[in-house]
């Protein structure tokens, strides 16, 4: 509780910007259904989302660096603002995308500065339990945010009007506190080859995880409206996406640091592909869909943390922070081109098309980690598995630490 008090107001403004820019996905993807936006328009708007989440994730660090941690958190989320309060202002496709990508800098950019914030002030004897209060606080919120579509009315500036202001409150908590502010990090430089060179089957794996996720999260509105669901219960089918995800981490990280890394990223994604093709056959009865959401969650979420902590097993100490931006770079190609890709399936194809493009590429996963297995032989040099959220390109900092080699597994 103590622990929880002293960073309330982190966890504050963690709640309230994921309660704001989390829920405007569903949200948009459902205005425009009603506004008669194409599959393909909708599915561009998630695709902007995790490019301004790219752009934020980069030139957080260096604005943090010019004019501070809270002043950078209120620039941030003043953009967010705007983003949602022109949605009823110009009503086009495009100019939404162009707001979408406003949507996705501020909340990469807020998550750097709470981040690094979080990183300057935790100390080795802390950081365990308050990385665990972060994720609980974090997953709690993105759930809920799944859900705010069920009680805002989609193609309605009254709604995006409470969004924006749940996005602004999110700037008063770490503006206000009393609390010093801490030294401008470093930014991590942003070297592609280095994760490339550590680990490609973990460069493909968080490159599935962000075709996955994206592709789920942004255009899962429109496979839900599509077999006929409610308002409220694609809020649910996103929801127990999320729960599933969240129930994966305990069980997912055992088996990771039992067992071969490799062997357990090729059964999850097996295990992917079976639900996605349950999805694709028996989706379209709400509990059913629900539960066939929360399986796929199960056996999704987890990819990223686990690839992440492949890739760590052949870093060095001093490389950690920038693998994890190097990491994260590879998850938003991914996550930037899916959306799109998937909308035009879903147009071309049916609903179910969302599914196959997610199986695809775990069948990928599954064919290119048996093909590593291969070419590079088993060594004993796993590091702890840790839960790496895909929030910032700081992440690393507040997981690298606990990642060294006196913490690996025996």
């Amino acid at each position: 509780m103590r622990l929880f008090i002293s960073f309330f107001a982190l966890f504050l403004s963690v709640i309230l910007l994921q309660l704001s820019n989390g829920g405007v996905g569903p949200l948009d993807a459902l205005s425009g259904i009603a506004l008669g936006f194409s599959t393909a328009e909708i599915g561009l708007l998630g695709s902007a989302h995790y490019l301004g989440f790219f752009i934020g994730c980069w030139w957080a660090p260096r604005l943090m660096g010019d004019v501070g941690h809270s002043r950078a958190f209120a620039v941030f989320t003043a953009i967010g603002a705007i983003g949602l309060l022109m949605h009823f202002l110009i009503i086009d496709p495009l100019a939404w995308a162009i707001m979408r990508i406003a949507a996705g800098f501020c909340i990469a950019g807020s998550y750097t500065v709470i981040e690094a914030w979080l990183h300057a002030k935790l100390t080795n004897e802390i950081r365990g339990r308050a990385m665990g209060t972060y994720r609980v606080v974090d997953m709690g919120a993105s759930l809920a945010a799944q859900m705010v579509i069920s009680v805002l009315e989609p193609a309605s500036y009254v709604s995006y009007n409470i969004l924006a202001l749940v996005c602004c409150a999110a700037i008063i908590p770490l503006t206000l506190t009393k609390a010093t502010q801490p030294s401008m990090p470093d930014a991590p430089r942003l070297r592609p080859k280095l994760a490339m060179l550590r680990s490609p089957l973990a460069v493909a794996g968080v490159i599935v995880a962000g075709i996955t996720s994206a592709s789920f999260r942004m255009v899962g509105p429109v496979y839900g409206q599509e077999i006929g669901l409610t308002q409220a219960q694609i809020g649910w089918f996103l929801a127990s996406f999320v729960a599933g995800g969240a129930l994966a981490q305990l069980p997912m990280g055992w088996l990771a640091d039992k067992f071969d890394r490799r062997w357990v990223l090729i059964w999850i994604s097996g295990g992917s592909i079976v639900a996605c093709v349950a999805t694709a056959s028996f989706g379209g009865p709400p509990t059913m869909t629900l539960v066939l959401g929360a399986f796929a969650g199960f056996v999704t979420f987890p990819v990223f943390s686990i690839a992440s902590a492949h890739a760590n097993d052949f870093a060095n100490d001093d490389e950690r922070v920038e693998l994890a931006a190097s990491l994260m770079f590879f998850f938003a190609v991914g996550a930037i081109a899916a959306p799109y890709i998937a909308s035009m399936l879903i147009a071309g194809f049916g609903p179910s098309a969302l599914f196959v493009l997610i199986s695809v590429g775990h069948g990928f996963l599954v064919a290119f980690g048996l093909w590593r297995m291969s070419a590079r032989p088993t060594e004993d040099t796993r590091t702890r598995y840790i839960w790496a959220p895909r929030t910032s390109f700081i992440i690393g900092r507040l997981t690298g630490r606990s990642q060294r080699n006196e913490d690996r597994s025996p």
